[in-house]
C-alpha cells in the first residue's frame, strides 16, 4: 500500500535521483518499523512431538483454507497468473510455453524507469518488484515436498499411493508449470525420440517401457528411482502430513520422467527454519554433462546428490530425524552407481535449430531468434555463465540481490538474498517452468526483465523480445 501511495514520488526519485526532503522522513520512519527479526538458534527439527497425529491433522485441516488464501493473495499481488499461451509448444506437443512479463511493478513504475535507476535508488525507494524477491513455500515452517495434482493423481492410479497433504495443497496454476507428462529422451538411444509413450514412468510400468533400450545396470538404477523411501512428511510417523503411512516419496516423483513437474520444497543446507529457500524441482535432463548439483549444497557428482538426498534430504537435511522414520543407506559401489547410470542416460530435448556447437543455423533461424542470439552472447551477458553448448557453466554465481531490497518477514520466510547459487542449463529452458531456484520467475520473459535489471544490461523491448525467441530455440 505504501507504495501505491508513493508512486507518484517513486516515479520522479527514480528518474531525476532525488529524494523529495518531506517523503524522505516518512521512508526512514517507516522503514524502521522494518526491523530485522531476531531468529531462534535453531539446527535441528524436534524428534518428539508433543501432541498426537489425529489432533495436529485436525488444526491443520482447519488451517488450510487460510494459508492457502495467504499464497493465492502473494501471488496475485507478485504477478499477472493469467493463462497466456504463445504459439511455442513444449518438446512433448501437449503444452504451449506461456508468454508475457507476468512479475507486476509498483504503481506508476516502467520497466525503463526501473533499470534506468542505480540499485541504492531501487532500494531506497522500496521499488524493486516483489515477485524479484524469494519465494514463500505454501507452508514454510513446516516446508517438505508438494507435488502437483497431476502427479497425485497419475501415482494414486497407477500405484494406489497418495502424495497429497492435509496441511497444504499445491500452489500454482496448471498453465504455468511442464508439460504433463514429460517426454522422455535418451542419450543412447536418440534415434528413438520420445521413449514414454504419453505415460508417467512408475514401478508399474517402467520395465516395458524401458527393456530393449537400457543396460541392465541402468535397469536398476531406475528400479531405484521409482522405488518409495520414507521422506519428512511422508512417512509412517506421527509427524508426517499424509493421512495414512506411507511408504513414502521416489524420487521420479517430483522428477517425472526424469525431468520435473514444479513440485517444490525447501533447501536441506540452510538454518534457521524460516531462512530456508523454496527449491522448485529441477529436470534431471542433461546430467551426464553437469559437474555440480544441488543449487545451494555445490555435490560435485550425481552419485553424491543421489546419496546425499537419501540419506539425509529428504528429512530436511537432518540426519537425526532421518533415523528415526527410516532413512534409507544405498550402497555407493552398486545402488547409488545404478542410480546414477540411469541418471546420466536422461538427454536434452531436440533442438532442430542448433548446430553441434549449440549456435542457430542460420537459415533455419527467424531474424528474431538470430538477434536474440547476439543479444544472449554479447550485450546481455547470459554466456558469460551459460556457455553453448550445454549453456551452463558449472560455477556458482552470488547475485548480490541485498543490493536491491532489504530483508524482511514475509510469509514466515526470512527473505534474505540467495547467495552464490549454481548456474542451471538453459537447454530444453522452454519445457521447465517457472524459473530461478526456487520458481519466482513464471516465465521466459519475466527472467530477461530480472536479469537486465540484476545485471543492468540496459536492453531495449526489441532485444528482450528476441532473447525470449533465441531461449525458445534451445
Amino acid at each position: 500500500m505504501r507504495r501505491k501511495r508513493l508512486s507518484k514520488l517513486l516515479m520522479l526519485s527514480l528518474m531525476t535521483g532525488v529524494l523529495c526532503t518531506s517523503f524522505a522522513p516518512a521512508l526512514k520512519s517507516q522503514e524502521a518499523d522494518k526491523a530485522k527479526p531476531k531468529l531462534p538458534d535453531q539446527t535441528y527439527m524436534p524428534v518428539v512431538k508433543e501432541k498426537p497425529l489425529e489432533e495436529v491433522m485436525q488444526a491443520d485441516v482447519e488451517k488450510k483454507p487460510k494459508l492457502m488464501q495467504r499464497q493465492e493473495n502473494l501471488f496475485q499481488n507478485r504477478y499477472d497468473m493469467s493463462d497466456q499461451p504463445s504459439e511455442t509448444m513444449m518438446s512433448g506437443g501437449r503444452k504451449a510455453v506461456q508468454e508475457g512479463v507476468r512479475v507486476k511493478l509498483p504503481e506508476g513504475v516502467t520497466w525503463e524507469q526501473l533499470s534506468a535507476a542505480t540499485p541504492e535508488r531501487i532500494k531506497e525507494t522500496d521499488t524493486f518488484p516483489y515477485g524479484f524477491r524469494p519465494l514463500p513455500h505454501a507452508n514454510h515452517p513446516v516446508g517438505g515436498q508438494v507435488f502437483p495434482k497431476n502427479q497425485i493423481d497419475a501415482i494414486q492410479k497407477l500405484e494406489n499411493r497418495d502424495l497429497s497433504r492435509f496441511d497444504v495443497d499445491f500452489d500454482l496454476p496448471d498453465h504455468l508449470t511442464p508439460e504433463f507428462p514429460p517426454p522422455i529422451f535418451l542419450s543412447n538411444r536418440p534415434d528413438l525420440g520420445d521413449i514414454s509413450q504419453g505415460q508417467v514412468l512408475s514401478i508399474k510400468n517402467y520395465y516395458k517401457l524401458l527393456k530393449g533400450k537400457v543396460t541392465p545396470v541402468q535397469m536398476e538404477g531406475m528400479r531405484l528411482l521409482l522405488t518409495p523411501f520414507p521422506q519428512q512428511q511422508f512417512n509412517q510417523t506421527e509427524d508426517r502430513k499424509v493421512k495414512e503411512a506411507s511408504l513414502g516419496v521416489t524420487c521420479l516423483d517430483c522428477h517425472v520422467n526424469g525431468h520435473t513437474n514444479a513440485a517444490f520444497h525447501l533447501n536441506p543446507d540452510t538454518r534457521p527454519q524460516a531462512a530456508r529457500f523454496r527449491i522448485d524441482t529441477v529436470s534431471l535432463r542433461g546430467m551426464f554433462n553437469q559437474q555440480i548439483h544441488g543449487s545451494k549444497r555445490s555435490l560435485r557428482s550425481v552419485e553424491d546428490f543421489s546419496e546425499f538426498e537419501q540419506r539425509t534430504a529428504y528429512f530436511d537435511g537432518d540426519h537425526v530425524i532421518a533415523a528415526k522414520k527410516g532413512v534409507h543407506l544405498p550402497d555407493r559401489s552398486d545402488a547409488v552407481a545404478m542410480m546414477a547410470q540411469m541418471q546420466n542416460m536422461l538427454d536434452f530435448p531436440p533442438a532442430p535449430k542448433l548446430d553441434v556447437f549449440g549456435k542457430l543455423v542460420p537459415e533455419k533461424a527467424t531474424e528474431l531468434e538470430l538477434q536474440g542470439q547476439k543479444v544472449f552472447f554479447g550485450k546481455g551477458r547470459c554466456a558469460e555463465c551459460h556457455p553453448a553448448p550445454f549453456y551452463l557453466d558449472d560455477k556458482m554465481h552470488d547475485l548480490h540481490l541485498e543490493r536491491f531490497y532489504k530483508t524482511e518477514m514475509i510469509s514466515d520466510q526470512y527473505n534474505m538474498p540467495d547467495g552464490p547459487i549454481k548456474t542451471f542449463t538453459l537447454r530444453g529452458i522452454k519445457d521447465s517452468p517457472p524459473y530461478h531456484h526456487d520458481g519466482r520467475l513464471m516465465t521466459l520473459a519475466d527472467t530477461v526483465e530480472f536479469f537486465n535489471l540484476v545485471l543492468q544490461t540496459d536492453l531495449t523491448e526489441q532485444e528482450k523480445q528476441a532473447l525470449v525467441a533465441f531461449m525458445k530455440c534451445l
